[in-house]
């Protein structure tokens, strides 16, 4: 799949929120929010026949505050998701970290070739990125309005994480090891 439908995929959900809100306000925008991550994780899967572990939990947690903020009439539930989904990753990343293990070398190994030192900084900056994170919406949804809030998800959130992921570059490209080339056959002329 190219880079332009990826976008579409992960991108595309968000922007049938935000339109969805502003159309017909927050419990509309949170139904189609619903259905679209649904759709779009469907066609991650058709496409790739795997769908990638952040996104699935992102989803689940999207169906499952999404239906207790339609099932109770209570936009808490949506507001408070993306706090406990970026709860959610700090604490398995700095969880991992304790115990020496790298779930984000696990999840991102075929992407990027790291040595382990890179490895262990790079997954307790996403850690302290995604306590950074959860706190923001926190601040915002308790002190906006809800399209306010909607805007800062759709428009803060996605920019914010993009810039740091780019903030990132020195530090991969530091602790990059190279690939090893495949083993050369040696061809014997007869």
């Amino acid at each position: 799949m190219n880079q332009y439908a990826r976008l579409l995929i992960e991108a595309g959900p968000l922007a049938a929120f935000f339109i969805a809100n502003s159309q017909a306000g927050i419990m509309i925008g949170t139904a189609v929010f619903m259905v679209a991550i649904s759709i779009s994780v469907l066609v991650s899967w058709r496409f790739e026949r795997k769908v990638p572990v952040m996104p699935v939990v992102g989803a689940g947690f999207v169906l499952l505050f999404g239906g207790l903020t339609l099932w109770l009439q209570d936009d808490l539930f949506i507001k408070i998701k993306p706090t406990l989904v970026n709860l959610l990753f700090a604490a398995v990343l700095f969880a991992a970290h304790l115990t020496r293990r790298n779930v984000l070398k696990h999840v991102l190994g075929s992407v990027l070739n790291l040595s382990d030192a890179g490895w262990r900084t790079l997954a307790i900056r996403w850690a302290w990125f995604f306590l950074l994170l959860a706190a923001l919406n926190e601040v915002v949804w308790r002190t906006m309005t809800t399209d306010a809030w909607v805007n800062f998800k759709v428009f803060g959130i996605m920019p914010l994480t993009l810039l740091f992921s780019a903030l990132q570059a020195p530090l991969i490209l530091r602790h990059q090891v190279p690939e090893e080339p495949p083993a050369e056959k040696s061809s014997s002329a007869s």
